[in-house]
């Protein structure tokens, strides 16, 4: 059983550096990388990744020859942390902004504007019923809801609950559905309102509406000089998961990836025992700080024996699974060009594609490069659907493009496609997912030399997961001082 422990460096002060080990090489586990490597130094710093690259789910390849993400392709601008890493990276060149911004509902036999909202919460009740999304009864429930008393908030609920009380069923079905469908590829009624509706949430004990709280924080976004707003999302030309291949460059040889970490235990000096690879050559590697940035089913796996409320909490957040159906089609496939960034499709519609992007559209660096061809990316499943994904490649491309006949008169040759499958993608944050934080980070806070981090805990999104990590870097700093501080 071979044993790897780097050698100690000893810094100026004379106190030997630590050695950290990151588990998981997601944006989350890289971004912790290279936090813990600006203070400890390269040689101190250790990346482990199961899979045969890292980068998570943020990944790119080509479609029709075009360079387009197979994850998120974009990330909240008017968050600092995603864009901030990317010009401390050097992508600052290549930060982009939509070009459309538009977006449509395919809902009640055609595609509709999308009204303004906050995770489908309405904040133009004008556009709203110019939109044709509600009926009249649906539109005539959501003028009522200012004459409701205020909302009691306080024990958690489901979005689902809390907006059909507010709004009626019509709001929840065919806005909220898509939108938190779009975000958690969950499901309303099972999904926290606290958790997923965390700007708004909070803003309630001081509107009595729950649509005046939503267009509280609609006007609340970001502004540049002279008072414009800044645009909501960014991206990167080439693709979003270009940031996760410049942090790999940045990490350089600390990154190893096909080594999969069985097992951890404390060792009686409080330092960490990981055994990682096949049971058959299993190498030991002992490090002073650990940081899990891992879904949380193996995250619990791993803490089983030293944090075991811990490992249970994590044990019981369930994960959806996705398919990306990415397509290159000839614009004059479509009965008309289409228009806008894409749309959204309700559930309640029961259509295999729950989103469409069109590509092409949305980004300028993807339109210059696809000429007569339109770039559409699909997505399909959502929490405990999971049989919608059963399917071959080849069916999956199929099934798409006949719901896109019917929503946008597609028809034609295909030029290419590409299906990305991401099992147990998105975490879902049920009723209560934030007082289950709480109770893992407080066994975690518990315990010296350990932090974990991720999209499981304090919210979705590459902004998000980054702050989750530099939080648990700042954690590990906080324990074991490098020898410069």
């Amino acid at each position: 059983m071979p044993s790897s422990d780097p050698s100690s460096r000893v810094g100026d002060s004379g106190r030997a550096a630590p050695h950290v080990v990151v588990i998981g090489g997601g944006i989350s586990g890289l971004t912790a990388a290279l936090r813990l490597t600006q203070a400890f130094g390269s040689d101190r710093v250790t990346l482990l990744e199961a899979a045969d690259r890292v980068g998570g789910k943020l990944r790119v390849s080509e479609v029709a020859g075009v360079p387009v993400d197979e994850g998120a392709d974009s990330m909240l601008n008017r968050r600092p942390e995603g864009v901030g890493l990317a010009r401390e990276v050097e992508l600052s060149a290549d930060l982009v902004h939509p070009m459309a911004t538009a977006a449509g509902l395919w809902t009640r036999g055609r595609i509709r504007p999308l009204p303004p909202s906050v995770l489908g919460v309405p904040t133009d009740l004008i556009a709203l019923r110019r939109s044709g999304v509600l009926s009249s009864m649906g539109m005539a429930r959501v003028w009522l809801e200012r004459l409701l008393p205020g909302v009691d908030l306080d024990d958690d609920r489901s979005v689902g609950d809390l907006v059909t009380r507010r709004l009626g069923h019509e709001v929840t079905d065919r806005l909220v559905e898509p939108l938190l469908g779009g975000v958690y590829a969950g499901h309303a009624h099972a999904l926290s309102a606290r958790a997923c509706l965390a700007s708004l949430v909070p803003l309630l004990a001081d509107h009595r509406s729950l649509t005046a709280a939503a267009q509280a924080v609609a006007s609340g976004g970001g502004e540049l000089a002279g008072g414009q707003k800044a645009p909501v999302f960014a991206g990167i030309r080439g693709g979003v998961g270009r940031l996760a291949e410049a942090l790999e460059q940045r990490l350089g040889n600390q990154v190893r990836t096909q080594a999969t970490v069985r097992e951890l235990s404390r060792l009686p000096g409080g330092r960490w025992r990981l055994a990682v690879g096949p049971s058959r050559s299993v190498e030991v590697i002992e490090a002073d700080g650990l940081v899990l940035a891992l879904p949380a089913i193996p995250a619990g796996r791993l803490l089983g024996d030293v944090a075991p409320q811990a490992s249970r909490e994590l044990g019981m957040i369930e994960y959806a699974s996705v398919a990306l159906v990415t397509l290159a089609v000839p614009s004059a496939a479509f009965s008309e060009p289409p228009t806008g960034s894409g749309f959204l499709v309700p559930p309640v519609d029961a259509w295999l594609v729950k989103a469409a992007t069109y590509m092409s559209n949305k980004w300028g660096w993807v339109a210059d490069r696809t000429g007569d061809t339109v770039i559409v990316r699909c997505s399909v499943g959502r929490h405990r659907e999971e049989a919608a994904l059963q399917r071959s490649d080849t069916e999956l491309v199929d099934a798409v493009m006949a719901d896109l006949a019917v929503a946008t008169g597609l028809s034609g040759p295909l030029e290419d496609a590409r299906v990305t499958r991401w099992g147990g993608a998105l975490p879902q944050y049920a009723v209560g997912h934030q007082a289950r934080v709480r109770r893992i980070q407080d066994e975690i806070a518990s315990i010296p030399g350990l932090a974990v981090c991720g999209a499981a805990y304090d919210g979705l999104g590459i902004p998000a997961c980054v702050a989750s990590a530099e939080s648990a870097a700042t954690r590990i700093l906080d324990e074991l001082p490098s020898p410069t501080q």
